[in-house]
């Protein structure tokens, strides 16, 4: 393993891991029985998830913080790991509608939380800031985007993308957002959730940055995009059902694309 402050060591010494090769994050994450270790650079999304995983404690079900600690530039975080397995599991994945259903419940568990001192706020004012720093500064990752975003009947290139995002931008409705409700960050156990991981970009923030992303990783899960089997056609009347919403599609593209810029 590679090198790590003292004062975590102590807690993992000897103890039999594994890597976690799951999701498309720069971090690192060594599995143990018990514990996770997270291992990424210290900047303000790692600071967030520390931040986060503190004050979500008894709200919601998240992994507990054992130690935490940044080191040249290197932020390591301990936790314990959650029980179940992520959304993406096959069982799941062969029974989509109770798979739609859970996660709608998991969904509905972050809008009820209460808002009012959350520490992590993330309006589309910040985000934008957030976007033009990456645009400008060549950070879009240009391998992991749809492939209609960009080219032949898309946009040119990120910095029109973002020009549009600026001139398109939706009202608000301000709830707690994980930020990243992809499939493999949440977990489940037979008919409940079990756990939310991956917690840096959760922060309170439009409604419909969940929703989008839901949507689209609900949809290539099961178009079998990552490597899984083909699955039947998500039914999309089902799917917001269960949200208890009408859908509005100009947000859900708007937060697809705003996302291409991360």
């Amino acid at each position: 393993m590679i090198q790590i402050p003292n004062s975590i060591r102590k807690r993992i010494e000897s103890e039999i891991y594994a890597v976690d090769n799951i999701g498309m994050s720069d971090s690192s994450v060594y599995l143990f029985s018990d514990k996770v270790l997270k291992v990424q650079s210290a900047d303000e999304e790692s600071e967030n998830e520390y931040r986060m995983m503190k004050w979500l404690h008894g709200k919601l079900p998240v992994p507990e913080v054992i130690a935490y600690e940044t080191y040249c530039g290197k932020s390591y975080l301990l936790m314990s790991r959650m029980s179940g397995t992520m959304a993406c599991d096959d069982f799941y994945m062969d029974t989509p509608e109770l798979l739609i259903e859970l996660l709608s419940k998991a969904m509905h568990m972050l809008w009820e939380v209460d808002i009012t001192d959350c520490p992590g706020r993330m309006n589309l004012d910040k985000k934008m800031d957030m976007a033009a720093y990456r645009v400008e500064h060549d950070l879009v990752d240009m391998e992991n985007v749809q492939p209609d975003t960009f080219g032949e009947g898309g946009f040119e290139n990120p910095k029109e993308l973002l020009s549009w995002l600026i001139e398109n931008r939706p009202q608000e409705e301000l709830v707690l957002s994980h930020g990243d409700f992809c499939l493999p960050n949440i977990f489940l156990t037979e008919n409940k959730i079990s756990g939310f991981i991956d917690l840096g970009k959760m922060c309170v923030a439009d409604k419909y940055q969940d929703i989008a992303l839901y949507y689209r990783s609900l949809t290539d899960n099961l178009d079998g995009k990552y490597g899984g089997k083909v699955r039947k056609k998500l039914d999309v009347d089902t799917f917001f059902n269960k949200l208890g919403i009408t859908p509005d599609w100009d947000k859900i593209r708007y937060y697809i694309l705003l996302d291409e810029l991360f």
